[in-house]
C-alpha cells in the first residue's frame, strides 16, 4: 500500500513544472516559434560540433564518477560496462526527474548483475551524487570569487561581499572534505549502510573529475549562444550551475521549465529567443539523444540477461 511520501516527489516535480511554465509564459509571450527557429539556424556548424564534443566530454566525466565510486568500494568492473551503466542511469535519471532515485534503480539492475549488493549500490549512488555536489561547490566558489557580480543577476540588492564570502565558504567546505579524507575521519553508519571518506588518491581524483562534467554541460549552452550579448564562459558556467542545480532539486522531469526560467533571469542582456534556442540544443544533446540511446542499451542488456538465464 502506498503512503503519502511515495507521492511527495512526483507532486513536487509537477508543481515545479506548472509554476515554471507560468513564469516562462510571461517571459516568452512576445516570442514566436519563427524567432527561435531563426536563432537555431544562426548557430554555425562549428558551434554545433563543439556542442556535440562538449556532450561527449560531460558523459565521459559522468562515467568516471562511477569508476571512482567502484574504486572507492574496491570493485573491479570492465570500463565498457561502467560507461554503459553510467550513461544509461544518468540519461534516464535526468529525463525522469528525481535522478538520484530513478538512476539508483538503473544502477542496481546493472551492477547487481556484476555481484554488487544493495548496500554497495547505495554507497555508489551516494558517492556519485556527492561527487557532483563537490564539483558544483568547487566551481561555484571559484566563479563567485572571480565574478562576484554573478549573484546580482539573481538577487539585485545583495552587496558584493555576500558573493565573496559565499565563495570562500564553498571553497572552505571543499578543503574540509580533503582534510577529512587525509585524516581518515570516522565513517557514518546507518543499519548496514556505511559511508566513509575515500582514500586520498580517490578524493584528489574527485576534485579533478567532478568539475569536468559541469564544464562540459555548460559548454553546450555556451557554444549554442550567439556572440552578441554573450557574457562569457565563466558567467554562463555560473548561471548554469545555479539553474541546473535548481532543476535537479525541483525533481521536475528534465528540469522542465525550471532551467529555462532561471537561465533567462541570469542573462537579461541576451535575446530570449537566442537563450531558448541554446537551451533546446542543450536538451537535444544532453537529454534527448542520450535517452534514446539508453533505451536501446536497456533492451540489449535485458535481452542478454534473459538469454543467460535461459542458457542456465
Amino acid at each position: 500500500m502506498r503512503s503519502a511520501k511515495d507521492y511527495l516527489w512526483p507532486v513536487i516535480g509537477l508543481a515545479a513544472v506548472v509554476f515554471s511554465a507560468w513564469q516562462l509564459y510571461h517571459e516568452l509571450h512576445g516570442i514566436s516559434f519563427a524567432d527561435i527557429l531563426n536563432s537555431l539556424k544562426a548557430i554555425s556548424p562549428l558551434n554545433w560540433g563543439l556542442a556535440a564534443l562538449s556532450t561527449l566530454a560531460a558523459y565521459a566525466a559522468l562515467a568516471a564518477y562511477d569508476e571512482l565510486a567502484l574504486r572507492h568500494l574496491r570493485k573491479k568492473i570492465p570500463w565498457s560496462f561502467i560507461a554503459a551503466a553510467s550513461f544509461t542511469a544518468y540519461s534516464i535519471g535526468h529525463n525522469l526527474g528525481a535522478s538520484v532515485f530513478s538512476g539508483a534503480v538503473v544502477r542496481y539492475r546493472a551492477y547487481s548483475a556484476k555481484g554488487l549488493n544493495a548496500a554497495e549500490v547505495g554507497v555508489l549512488v551516494a558517492f556519485c551524487s556527492f561527487t557532483f555536489a563537490l564539483g558544483a561547490i568547487l566551481l561555484g566558489g571559484v566563479v563567485l570569487l572571480i565574478e562576484p557580480h554573478l549573484i546580482n543577476r539573481f538577487f539585485h540588492d545583495l552587496p558584493l561581499w555576500v558573493s565573496i564570502v559565499s565563495g570562500v565558504i564553498m571553497l572552505a567546505l571543499v578543503g574540509l572534505y580533503i582534510l577529512g579524507s587525509s585524516l581518515r575521519f570516522k565513517s557514518i553508519r546507518f543499519r548496514n549502510f556505511r559511508l566513509q571518506y575515500p582514500r586520498m588518491p580517490v578524493a584528489l581524483r574527485q576534485l579533478a573529475i567532478a568539475p569536468l562534467e559541469l564544464i562540459g554541460a555548460a559548454a553546450i549552452i555556451y557554444f549554442a549562444l550567439p556572440e552578441a550579448g554573450n557574457p562569457g564562459f565563466l558567467l554562463v558556467l555560473g548561471i548554469f550551475l545555479a539553474s541546473f542545480s535548481a532543476a535537479l532539486v525541483s525533481h521536475a522531469p528534465g528540469g522542465l521549465g525550471v532551467l529555462e526560467v532561471l537561465f533567462l533571469l541570469g542573462v537579461p542582456e541576451m535575446a530570449p529567443a537566442d537563450v531558448i534556442a541554446a537551451l533546446l540544443v542543450f536538451r537535444f544533446f544532453y537529454l534527448l539523444i542520450p535517452l534514446a540511446l539508453s533505451l536501446v542499451m536497456v533492451l540489449i542488456f535485458e535481452r542478454d540477461q534473459w538469454l543467460r538465464r535461459r542458457h542456465r
